[in-house]
């Protein structure tokens, strides 16, 4: 298949949506993308990047030759308020969902255990993880505290944590904004981190899982804009 990657080995389902966000992206948002080699070729791994867009798991996901699973809250289902019309759905976007490898987490209900649970057997089984340290999308551009829950997952499962930026997705569709076709987004990839240097260990106590979040996101916001080319 085109765009270079491996969609004939992915999960039918997820494979034909690669295959069709990787190509809107070429065709709509298409930027620069830089840091691919960064991504692990085999098992598992997390993907932590900043959060300002819906657009923002497709299109990194679009950059990445191997099959994901993502987080996703459980209103998305349609067991509740969604603030996105188009995942609002019902049947065919719990379908959609579940086929693609989405795991529901409850956003309101402290740590959601079940879901935990899914995550490290998804990274016992050799899959790669989006993960958004933020939590929500950013409303201003400006990047916001992690918060915890990346660091307990990753502490957890200690895998590698390749850091990721994705730039221009506000503008493609920012909070409360409409899809704005042409804006070029660009996603950059830095070196994976290993469990060694973003877990301090049970000595830091209560603060481990927070630390090793603060850890992680320092590097995603040590990436920089890649250089645009101009043909």
């Amino acid at each position: 298949m085109s765009h270079g990657f491996r969609q004939v080995e992915m999960e039918p389902v997820y494979g034909l949506f690669h295959y069709l966000f990787a190509s809107a992206y070429g065709m709509f948002f298409r930027g620069e993308v830089e840091g691919q080699a960064h991504l692990p070729r085999e098992g598992g791994f997390l993907i932590a990047a900043n959060h300002a867009s819906f657009l923002d798991p497709p299109m990194i996901g679009a950059q990445v030759s191997r099959q994901l699973a993502f987080f996703a809250r459980k209103t998305l289902w349609g067991n509740g308020r969604s603030d996105n019309k188009w995942l609002s759905l019902g049947g065919f976007a719990s379908w959609w969902l579940d086929t693609v490898g989405t795991i529901p987490v409850d956003r309101d209900g402290g740590q959601d255990v079940s879901a935990i649970k899914r995550v490290l057997g998804a990274l016992k089984t050799g899959r790669g993880l989006i993960l958004f340290p933020e939590g929500t999308r950013t409303s201003d551009g400006q990047l916001q505290a992690p918060k915890a829950g990346v660091g307990l997952i990753a502490c957890r499962a200690q895998v590698p944590v390749v850091p990721a930026r994705i730039f221009g997705s506000r503008e493609a569709m920012g909070k409360g904004q409409p899809l704005r076709l042409g804006t070029p987004v660009s996603v950059v990839f830095g070196p994976p981190i290993l469990a060694s240097n973003y877990d301090p260990g049970s000595s830091a106590g209560k603060e481990r899982y927070q630390v090793a979040s603060e850890r992680i996101f320092e590097q995603i916001a040590a990436l920089e804009a890649p250089t645009r080319h101009i043909i």
